[in-house]
């Protein structure tokens, strides 16, 4: 149908069509064309899809909160040492503090500070760089670890959506090179982070384990053995290499560790995720390997060592001079993995507050990040606080005799609250995520 016919057929059906088409009867078949008279439709105002909270939305009162949810936090499952605190996000005025300014084993709610810290010292749409260059002798190329974890052996990654492929870096290689020139050769530049490759307070058995690895600047997968693997690598630089190896049809090639030639040339390039997705992912899975990434990647950013210790307290000066009470705060790492850690539970709300306040600028990711409830990430099988899904939102934290859940929630009246708590004195794992998630549920419930 010609765009005469169609604008009759418009008409006739008392619809009003635009002003101005193209492809009349002009030499130029893009030139606009005038319609007399064509009127288009009021729409009125669009409603919102997602409506925001309400401002006028009531918040709890702290004598009747108080009364509900103490008995929940003296609750056996949370064993000894339970610290705890509720704040208003729109206020921020605290309305339950029990020991909250008492340091205590954060576990995986560590997280939260290695997120915000890197969400806000560095660009959130930044992106971490893995490069190829050439070597020192002929059929050798250089794998460069720029500290991304998430580059991926397969074309999408099985478990990071937006990851660079080593398929990618292969076919940038082999385009640069002389045509038909072999690949012998491949050494894995790990020299980006230093230090031990394991953190003080990590267990014998953390890596490799199912949930971490030696941290090394190159990786594929998440140090994972295979693509979608839970088990962990003992050695991430090596498969690193085998899989570029692969990827240039090369699987004979010597892999070994070492530097890349001082001034070599760039042959490949590729970028992860940006860093505010890259934040997303390690808190909705509580990925260890890639929040000890970003925590470098801030000690990177600040002229600081990219080792451990380095990313800690690099995490630790970001918050403070962002204007985070960080007193009680000690990190060995970026993950929480390590016993040695230590975040009173005022700290991850007085975090988890500036991030939904806006107080820290750039960090929306991190509450985006928080998994949900009954629907996603590690609380996907923990229900739904029995309120609306999508009501609470919080980082989970699991050690050996230490559990942990800090987040937001909607109250009943529809107030936003920032919460945390840590026992890091519990025992049986199935009745402590309980008396957690009774404590939220009844958070969520308030209307009070």
């Amino acid at each position: 149908m010609g765009v005469i016919g169609l604008v009759m057929v418009l008409i006739g059906a008392g619809v009003g069509v635009g002003v101005l088409l193209t492809g009349g009867g002009s030499d130029d078949p893009t030139e606009p064309v005038a319609v007399p008279d064509a009127e288009l439709p009021d729409l009125g105002e669009a409603s919102p899809v997602l409506a925001s909270l309400s401002s006028d939305a009531p918040a709890p009162d702290p004598d009747v909160l108080g009364s509900r949810l103490t008995p929940l936090l003296a609750s056996a499952g949370l064993g000894t040492g339970v610290s705890a605190e509720v704040v208003d996000v729109a206020s921020g005025d605290v309305l339950l503090g029990l020991d909250a300014d008492d340091p205590a084993v954060p576990a995986s709610t560590a997280k939260l500070l290695t997120a915000a810290a890197a969400l806000i010292t560095l660009d959130p749409a930044d992106r971490i760089p893995t490069t190829v260059v050439q070597g020192a002798t002929p059929g050798e190329v250089v794998l460069v670890g720029g500290g991304d974890p998430t580059l991926s052996r397969t074309s999408p990654s099985q478990s990071y959506p937006g990851a660079a492929t080593v398929a990618d870096l292969a076919a940038q290689v082999v385009a640069a090179m002389p045509a038909g020139a072999p690949v012998t050769r491949i050494v894995v530049d790990n020299s980006l982070f230093s230090g031990p490759l394991t953190a003080s307070g990590w267990g014998t058995g953390d890596a490799p384990s199912t949930y971490a690895a030696p941290v090394t600047a190159t990786a594929v997968d998440g140090a994972r053995v295979s693509p979608g693997s839970v088990a962990r690598s003992g050695q991430p630089g090596i498969d690193a290499g085998s899989a570029l190896a692969d990827a240039l049809g090369a699987p004979g090639a010597t892999v070994v560790l070492g530097e890349a030639p001082a001034g070599a040339k760039t042959l490949a390039t590729v970028e992860s995720a940006p860093i505010a997705r890259l934040v997303e992912q390690a808190l909705s899975l509580s990925d260890n390997m890639l929040a000890e990434a970003l925590a470098r990647q801030v000690a990177l950013a600040t002229d600081k060592p990219a080792t451990f210790d380095g990313g800690g307290q690099a995490v630790v000066d970001a918050l403070r001079g962002a204007g985070i009470d960080v007193t009680g705060v000690a990190l060995s790492d970026g993950s929480g993995l390590s016993r040695e850690d230590r975040i009173p539970a005022g700290v991850l709300t007085e975090v988890v507050t500036a991030a939904a306040d806006g107080t820290l600028e750039g960090a929306s990711a991190l509450l985006s990040g928080l998994p949900v409830a009954g629907y996603d990430g590690t609380l996907f099988d923990r229900g739904d606080a029995g309120a609306a899904p999508g009501t609470v939102r919080a980082k989970t934290g699991t050690l050996l005799g230490v559990h942990a859940l800090a987040g937001t929630v909607v109250t009943a009246d529809g107030r936003l609250l920032a919460f945390a708590v840590i026992a890091d004195g519990s025992g049986n794992e199935a009745a402590a995520e309980g008396a957690l998630d009774d404590v939220a549920a009844e958070l969520a419930r308030c209307g009070c």
